[in-house]
């Protein structure tokens, strides 16, 4: 039995390749689209090594709805097949591709399908448009906060109560001012990166304890109470580092939004099949009809405690970022004076690639 060498890591794929001739196995291995090449039970008997990322292979056969509807137009038809479709980034969440699949037979049962994931291109371009007009929206505050101020002290030079109060104020908004360039520069790299092209095992209980290292500090100055509950390993697939990100701002989001002396607990469990990170706090709480706007890039529940806290707005908009590109999603469950509790979830990594380390 033949199988196909990955050519990145050089070694023999697991996936067999059974009636494909050495000259068309060569020629497949030179196309930059992802190859798949199934039987007639919908079987892969060859698939390059970008297929896996793409959940079509569920139960050792071809799935999607949209994808065996073309293939079975195909085989009926006994013609190609061009088109663009969506299908999910992952198991769960609202994540989409959006692919451009070629689909035509090699012969009376073999079907050669070809996928180019468009996706990444689209979503950018859409993004890079709406991002601009938001950055030059939210940049305007604290840059015109900042002149208005450098005006008030050279007419204040002789009030030395006067130039301290100012100063303050100048620091409070290039504080501020950075937190948000800092913020955009981490959306900006969340949406030309896809974890998933390249993913890695990653344990959520390191990646929960990682992130709430980075808010001792923020914590410790509010006197708030950081625990992490969950004892066993989780494995997912993806970027650490963006995960890392994710779960921080979803910490630092609850100690911002929390009375001081209170207390943040986090969880790292398996739920339903599906890793999750939970996050809860005692805070203010949200209300009801503003629960389904608090993803969006620059919303604030309330403007004047982000302005105390110097919050950019931007915090779960990136964590909606992270679970998408992950194929996972986000949840948020909360009531107003009794807190809130945000949940990361993210599919299991069922077996950990050979050869791969955790991270």
């Amino acid at each position: 039995m033949i199988f196909r060498k990955s050519v990145e890591e050089d070694e023999l794929s697991s996936v067999p390749i059974g009636p494909i001739s050495d000259s068309l196995l060569r020629t497949l291995e030179l196309l930059e689209d992802e190859v798949l090449v199934i039987d007639g039970d919908d079987r892969p008997i060859y698939q390059s090594t970008g297929i896996s990322a793409l959940n079509l292979i569920k139960g050792e056969r071809l799935h999607g709805e949209e994808v065996l509807a073309i293939v079975r137009a195909v085989r009926r038809t006994a013609k190609p097949h061009q088109g663009l479709i969506e299908i999910p980034r992952g198991l769960i969440g609202e994540g989409k591709r959006r692919i451009k699949i070629a689909v035509t037979t090699l012969d009376t049962e073999s079907v050669l399908i070809l996928i180019n994931d468009e996706s990444e291109k689209t979503r950018v371009d859409a993004i890079r448009r709406d991002f601009i007009a938001n950055i030059s929206h939210e940049l305007k505050t604290p840059i015109g906060a900042l002149s208005l101020l450098s005006e008030a002290i050279s007419s204040a030079k002789d009030e030395p109560l006067a130039m301290e109060k100012f100063a303050s104020r100048i620091k409070s908004e290039a504080k501020r001012l950075e937190e948000l360039v800092r913020e955009i520069i981490n959306l900006s790299r969340l949406q030309g990166e896809d974890p998933l092209m390249d993913p890695h095992p990653v344990d959520l209980l390191d990646v929960a304890r990682k992130a709430i290292d980075q808010a001792e500090t923020n914590a410790e100055s509010r006197r708030i109470d950081i625990e992490l509950a969950g004892k066993d390993e989780v494995i997912v697939l993806g970027d650490r580092e963006q995960l890392v990100m994710a779960v921080h701002n979803l910490i630092e989001n609850a100690i911002n939004y929390s009375p001081e002396g209170t207390h943040v607990a986090v969880e790292v469990k398996v739920n339903d099949s599906v890793a999750e990170v939970s996050v809860k706090d005692q805070g203010i709480g949200i209300k009801e009809e503003e629960l389904e706007r608090i993803f969006e890039r620059f919303y604030r529940v309330d403007p004047a405690r982000s302005r105390e806290t110097g919050g950019t707005g931007l915090g779960l908009s990136i964590v909606k970022h992270v679970a998408q590109n992950h194929g996972g999603e986000v949840r948020v469950w909360s009531k107003v004076g009794l807190g809130s509790t945000f949940a990361l979830r993210l599919p299991i990594a069922r077996e950990v690639p050979a050869g791969e380390e955790r991270t």
